[in-house]
């Protein structure tokens, strides 16, 4: 093992005890019994991970914690509290502590509960290095470098180890099942099966025989047994892209296997355990579906335990640019082609467009770009028309503010606010007031546009 576990616990005899028995697991145990003392520790030396008191003689713990945060991000913290600062713990927790042992300490559960914060911590720092490794040949985890999109790696990453069930929410194109796709890369399933299932794709006749198997003999045409998609995502991922295109019917079969993590192929007598880690996708909104009785709602819970919300592409016209040079690497190394890039003409019109198709129409318009391209670099000519005809118009620039002569003497500050004020206004009215459509015609980005409105106080819905 060798991981470095350090204490800090004003408590000389709790330390020794703790040590003995951490050192007798085969890990490194060093001891503080002040604030100070430990901070300084977990500066100057590597620290795998830190047993932390909430009291201590010169500080308080969650002060500490604080401090230990701020100089390893990285760095687990198990608290350790008395009963009656359970409150504490829970603070702890929030300000981002791995977890916390209440006093007297169970040896046998803080060597599990230690064993875990490492292993999580060895998890993550393969993820980054799988990450790493794969970031130049494989944009198909995560493109998007904006808040949101951060966000929503972050949340893969703590997810990914866990078993519990994903439901995926973006509209068609936005990379659903990319994620559930990083999901099962980061997990400990990986080595195992992903198993994907459109559900829309598959006539409601063949959808029950597909997911659950059959025995020979179950019917007329079952010559042979067939193993169903559900057995063979055992160990690994199962995912179900569109699940509200279901029937009521599979829908109650599915909830009943996720219950019970068991399987019966039609025609047979037996159940059959299956190890599933499960990941769902939709582009409706499930809980109106339940609303309208079109989805169970007991299974829309058993779905939900996390909820990864992908936002569309115009919410993130940033990640164009992303989008696009992954695509072109993609289609450079599967094509033996040499695009070096897309001009700045066609990049300005690609961020004006709304992209409906979401990150798939980049796709497809990069692969079309690349056939037609005689050049190295792809130009305006190679777009398609739909995104070419959003050029804005600058027809509004007649009716501004009208500029009078110079020589009768102006008040400059009062004009150019008065020409942003209309500007801003035909801007908004043009693009029905949307202000991230809005924001882009005026090459402004969308904080600018919203306090220019404050200032100017337009009146706007959106």
């Amino acid at each position: 093992m060798n991981e470095r576990i350090l204490i800090i616990d004003d408590e000389e005899t709790l330390c020794y005890f703790l040590k003995e028995s951490l050192d007798e697991k085969g890990y490194q145990a060093v001891t503080a019994h002040t604030a100070e003392e430990g901070l300084e520790v977990v500066t100057r030396q590597q620290i795998d991970l830190v047993l932390l008191d909430l009291k201590l003689p010169d500080g308080n713990g969650l002060d500490v914690l604080y401090e230990i945060r701020k100089a390893d991000s990285d760095l687990p913290v198990i608290v350790l509290t008395g009963h009656a600062a359970v409150e504490s713990a829970v603070q702890a927790m929030k300000l981002g502590a791995y977890d916390y042992l209440e006093k007297p300490i169970n040896l046998a559960e803080l060597s599990i509960t230690a064993a875990k914060a490492l292993e999580s911590k060895a998890m993550r720092h393969e993820i980054q290095r799988l990450r790493s490794q794969q970031q130049d040949r494989d944009h198909q985890l995560i493109v998007g470098d904006n808040k949101q999109m951060r966000d929503i790696m972050r949340l893969i990453e703590r997810v990914a180890p866990s078993k519990a069930t994903v439901l995926i929410q973006g509209e068609s194109g936005t990379g659903k099942e990319v994620v559930a796709l990083a999901l099962h890369r980061m997990s400990p399933r990986a080595k195992k099966g992903f198993v994907p299932i459109n559900c829309a794709a598959i006539p409601d006749t063949l959808m029950e025989t597909e997911l659950f198997g059959y025995e020979a003999g179950a019917f007329t045409d079952a010559r042979r047994q067939k193993l169903g998609l559900i057995e063979m995502a055992d160990g690994g991922t199962l995912f179900l892209d569109e699940i509200s295109t279901l029937k009521l019917e599979l829908q109650a079969k599915l909830l009943r296997i996720f219950e019970t993590g068991s399987v019966r192929r039609l025609g047979d007598i037996k159940d059959r355990h299956v190890d599933l880690r499960v990941v769902a996708a939709t582009n409706q909104d499930l809980r109106q579906a339940t609303k309208d009785r079109t989805f169970r709602e007991d299974l829309y819970y058993r779905l939900s335990v996390v909820v990864i919300d992908i936002p569309p592409l115009r919410d993130r016209i940033e990640d164009v640019d992303k989008f696009a040079a992954a695509f072109i690497a993609e289609f450079n190394r599967t094509r033996a082609t040499n695009i070096k890039g897309i001009s700045e003409d066609a990049l300005r019109l690609m961020r004006q467009y709304e992209w409906p198709g979401n990150v798939r129409e980049v796709r497809n318009v990069i692969e079309r770009a690349m056939i037609l391209c005689d050049g190295d670099v792809i130009n305006v000519g190679e777009l398609p028309a739909e995104i070419v005809r959003t050029e804005p118009s600058m027809a509004f620039a007649a009716n501004v503010v009208p500029i009078p002569p110079v020589s009768s003497g102006v008040d400059m500050k009062a004009m150019v606010a008065g020409i942003e004020k209309r500007m801003i206004e035909e801007a908004l009215a043009q693009t029905q007031g949307n202000k991230s459509r809005a924001a882009r015609l005026l090459g402004v980005s969308r904080d600018v546009l919203n306090y220019s409105i404050q200032k100017y106080g337009l009146q706007m819905d959106n």
